[in-house]
């Protein structure tokens, strides 16, 4: 995990801001909207509410910034092992949006399981602190990475596996992977305390 402006362990790691000359430069953000563009609020691309405090989608750029400045964002969880945008950076820092990154590999099936367990452990560690919510999860498109997270968090909530792979397929459709869904059905929740609950939070 990379953690911005954080404390570092074995699997933090401080996030470089800076783009590399292999990347083609990114497009800088400005807080302040212009022309036809005005007021104009779009959510990312799979975008919903998990729970109080707690959103998912994909990865948001530039024309979703405005949106997510509604939601008084505190953090965000990357789920990615590319580097964060550096226009990304730049709205994170002048929000004080706090970034979590964690380097989940995206693959294709096979194998059956390909999700490191440690990894969406200490994910979910970050989820349920609640100086960290409001928050956003996201990967690249805010199905797989993103659905195995949210579907372990709904085990520790005590949701049924039905009703897990349920959500996990409304946002994968017809990409939905059995790995995935049996990285979910076997993760093990006996190291978490208790089901976490959620109540609505403010950045003040």
């Amino acid at each position: 995990m990379r953690l911005e402006n954080g404390d570092r362990s074995s699997m933090c790691h401080p996030i470089d801001n800076s783009v590399s000359d292999d990347d083609s430069p990114a497009e800088s953000y400005s807080p302040t909207l212009d022309g036809a563009g005005e007021g104009l609020l779009v959510p990312p691309l799979n975008f919903s509410m998990v729970d109080y405090g707690v959103f998912r989608s994909g990865f948001p750029d530039i024309a979703n910034f405005a949106f997510l400045q509604t939601l008084g964002l505190r953090s965000i969880i990357y789920l990615c092992p590319e580097p964060y945008p550096e226009a990304n950076m730049e709205f994170l820092n002048a929000n004080g949006i706090r970034l979590f990154q964690f380097a989940i590999e995206g693959s294709k099936e096979p194998p059956l399981v390909n999700i490191p367990e440690e990894k969406i452990r200490e994910a979910l560690r970050v989820v349920l602190d609640e100086k960290n919510r409001p928050l956003l999860i996201h990967c690249k498109r805010g199905k797989h990475r993103t659905g195995s997270l949210v579907g372990c968090l709904r085990k520790l909530q005590k949701w049924c596996l039905t009703s897990i792979f349920d959500e996990y397929q409304r946002y994968a459709a017809e990409k939905a992977r059995v790995s995935d869904l049996r990285f979910m059905e076997l993760f093990d929740i006996s190291g978490f305390k208790q089901p976490p609950t959620f109540s609505s939070h403010s950045k003040n």
